[in-house]
């Protein structure tokens, strides 16, 4: 009788098999970081609420507060709040998982660059979200009540409001990634830091039609968004330029 674990096929699919299962590990391992983190958080969820909705609610005139115009609102929207927050915070270590089910096949060279670019990704999406709530919402919100016509009175409902800083968070943070982008296709070789410095203004372009899609349709919103995607356009390339393949001048052209 044949032994099965003698069949090349079945050697073969043993080591996709053992990443399976550690893909399936590592993803479960990360679903539970997110529920404990949220476990923790979710007596607190309508402080985080308040601590979110305080941009616009430091702009509302007089005695009006923001509304809940659907009845199970008072209860979805911190919870929703609350599970965003949770990812957000479990993202380091989501991350790390990541990089452990990818480190055993990367080269000793690609490591010390990819495990920098993980750290540096979490940063910029966290700072991302920290300058849209630090200095974006209060310029935003102050223009959007200081625009309300006479005899209309701007009441926010709360879930309206908490999908609205959802987008603007998740526009910021994956728009600060512009760096890491940048680098990692210069250290793969598929573009030349060079060549996109001389692209600088169809880039500039680019990044006020970004902002405009991924923004409201407010300039002030659209500008504070542009002008950093911009600035760490530059970033990128500078950083791009010591990681670029060097090209050897005196190597023959293939024809």
């Amino acid at each position: 009788m044949k032994n099965p674990m003698s069949d090349p096929e079945t050697l073969d699919s043993q080591p996709f098999m053992a990443h399976l299962i550690e893909f399936r590990d590592r993803v479960l391992r990360s679903i539970v970081a997110v529920l404990i983190i949220f476990a923790g958080l979710f007596s607190f969820s309508n402080e985080l609420y308040l601590y979110i909705s305080e941009p616009i609610r430091a702009y509302l005139p007089g005695d009006l507060t923001m509304i809940a115009t659907e009845v199970t609102s008072p209860f979805l929207t911190p919870f929703k709040l609350t599970l965003v927050l949770s990812m957000f915070a479990a993202m380091p270590y989501i991350l790390y998982q990541v990089w452990a089910f990818l480190a055993p096949g990367l080269y000793q060279r690609e490591k010390k660059i990819v495990l920098p670019l993980f750290f540096s990704s979490v940063f910029l999406f966290y700072g991302g979200m920290a300058f849209a709530y630090y200095v974006v919402f209060p310029l935003v919100f102050m223009f959007f009540t200081s625009i309300v016509p006479d005899g209309i009175s701007i009441m926010p409902d709360i879930r309206s409001y908490l999908d609205f800083v959802l987008k603007l968070f998740f526009a910021f943070g994956l728009s600060f990634e512009i760096p890491i982008a940048v680098v990692i296709l210069s250290w793969m070789g598929a573009v030349d830091p060079n060549s996109l410095a001389k692209k600088r203004p169809y880039v500039f372009v680019l990044c006020f039609v970004f902002g405009m899609l991924l923004t409201p349709p407010d300039i002030i919103s659209q500008t504070l968004l542009a002008i950093p995607m911009w600035m760490l356009f530059e970033i990128g390339i500078l950083f791009g330029r010591m990681v670029a393949p060097k090209v050897d001048p005196e190597a023959p052209l293939s024809d």
